[in-house]
């Protein structure tokens, strides 16, 4: 298979649609944790309990059209590969919960993957809904649609005082985690991420790496979400996360008219010394590869590289993930030949992108 035909098939169709902010918040989050009535939550159900849940989703759920979502289809943990639920991780449908230790998991994903609904995770059901750039709002619109249809053909697990009930207390009350990718490269530059960050967290809200608790902020790529869902509604949660979005987003643009104003031949240099790596390199690891990834990025989005599009860096940091590099080569990879073949996946992608943008005939063979 081309390069091309496995991005195709390969990346989430919303990855690649354009959306506000985009040059910093890459994409925005929301997910809804709930709870059926009257049947113990995953972390005490019996092995029964656990199969009629996936049961009653894959009757009422399964091949369902939502929305302008499109249909969803019922994925089983325990009928994938390995590398096929890597993958679902790495593209943030799934947890990594859901993946390795639910034992009785499964997944609905609607056709576009904007819309993921996680079964027997942490708690029955999760819902998430996964937009480009900052629309945090129409993530949340479209979750409560879903969740409100769910509604309509089962009971939830509801408290009148305390909300939605759920296995994990932090997770009482409204069930809400909102979030936001961000690329803030200006800010790590000139050191000034290390004091934000308690600030952030000052205020309810935590900041992760790339994929959510415990992980690295690979390619200066941020997780920003709320800490509290007891006690606000959700419209004041998403509102709260937004406002301090906004404030992140106006730092890092003014980090990089710092840099480009001080410093504008020294940051030219970086974005093109990674780019030269990415090009010719032959071995690359991920670490490298993503701190390359966002120094070219950032000079896509000051101008300085012309003929890429900026949705590369969403692209690659995915596609050079290990579940990713080795659903491209058909099987496993040891960790040194995965750094071989995500260096030349990215030569491969970055010679497309020339081509594309400069009118050429790509090569299908």
């Amino acid at each position: 298979m081309s390069l091309e035909r496995f991005i195709d098939k390969a990346i989430s169709s919303w990855m690649n649609q354009d959306g506000p902010e985009m040059d910093i918040v890459l994409s925005s989050r929301v997910r809804l944790a709930r709870n059926l009535e009257h049947i113990l939550f995953p972390t005490l159900a019996t092995n029964d309990e656990s199969k009629d849940v996936v049961q009653l989703f894959a009757g009422q759920f399964s091949q369902q059209h939502f929305s302008n979502i499109g249909e969803l289809e019922l994925l089983d943990m325990n009928e994938l590969q390995p590398i096929e639920k890597r993958v679902l991780v790495e593209k943030h449908l799934i947890s990594p919960h859901l993946a390795e230790d639910s034992p009785f998991g499964a997944c609905l994903l609607s056709e576009n993957e904007e819309l993921s609904i996680m079964i027997n995770e942490e708690d029955h059901i999760r819902i998430q809904c996964l937009y480009p750039g900052f629309q945090l709002e129409e993530a949340l619109k479209t979750a409560n649609e879903l969740d409100d249809w769910i509604e309509t053909q089962v009971d939830y697990a509801f408290d009148e005082k305390r909300g939605y009930l759920t296995s994990c207390p932090t997770n009482v009350g409204t069930g809400l985690r909102a979030s936001v990718m961000m690329h803030l490269p200006a800010l790590i530059l000139t050191q000034q991420m290390s004091r934000i960050i308690p600030a952030i967290n000052q205020l309810g809200l935590v900041v992760r790496g790339t994929y959510g608790e415990g992980s690295e902020a690979l390619g200066n790529i941020f997780q920003i979400s709320n800490q509290i869902t007891l006690g606000k509604t959700e419209e004041d949660i998403v509102g709260d996360l937004k406002s301090v979005v906004g404030q992140l987003i106006s730092q890092e643009r003014s980090a990089r008219d710092a840099l480009v104003k001080t410093s504008n031949i020294q940051l030219e240099d970086r974005v093109y010394r990674s780019y030269g790596i990415l090009a010719n390199s032959r071995i690359i690891e991920s670490k490298e590869a993503a701190k390359c990834l966002s120094d070219v990025r950032l000079g896509i989005d000051l101008g300085y590289i012309s003929d890429l599009s900026s949705n590369i860096l969403n692209e690659l940091m995915i596609l050079t993930q290990p579940g990713f590099l080795q659903l491209y080569a058909g099987g496993a990879l040891r960790p040194s030949e995965r750094d071989v073949r995500r260096a030349t996946l990215i030569r491969e992608r970055l010679k497309l992108e020339k081509k594309k943008t400069n009118g050429m005939e790509v090569d299908e063979s």
